[in-house]
């Protein structure tokens, strides 16, 4: 069974950074594309980024692109994601999660990955 946990969330002020971890139990991480995930109150579940097996591909919302990075240390069952340049509308719930591919599932929907995590709360303020 694999397990997904997330940290690094916390409350940040407008402009600021703050870097996600999600570490995953199991000896087939590196097989699969990851992806982080969010959800503010009252909204869907929203893309954010996605990066493939072996780090060569990544895939990024527009709403995030240039100011996020998505990164993986398959040595350490880990995928981060840095966060840049934070604005009041990235207050959300991210979740991490794990495809059942290893490349960059073409549709950026929750519905290609398989594994989540419980997520960690992110609070920008203004």
């Amino acid at each position: 069974q694999v397990q997904l946990v997330e940290s690094g969330g916390g409350l940040v002020q407008a402009g600021g950074s703050l870097r996600l971890s999600c570490a995953a139990s199991g000896r087939t991480f590196s097989w699969y594309a990851m992806g982080w995930f969010r959800q503010a109150p009252g909204k869907e579940r929203e893309f954010v980024a996605a990066i493939s097996w072996n780090g060569g591909s990544t895939y990024y919302a527009d709403s995030v692109k240039g100011r996020f990075t998505i990164s993986r240390d398959n040595a350490k069952n880990t995928v981060y994601l840095q966060m840049n340049s934070l604005k009041p509308e990235d207050t959300a719930v991210y979740y991490c999660a794990r495809s059942s591919i290893g490349t960059i599932p073409t549709r950026p929907s929750r519905y290609e990955y398989d594994h989540w995590g419980q997520g960690t709360q992110v609070t920008v303020s203004s």
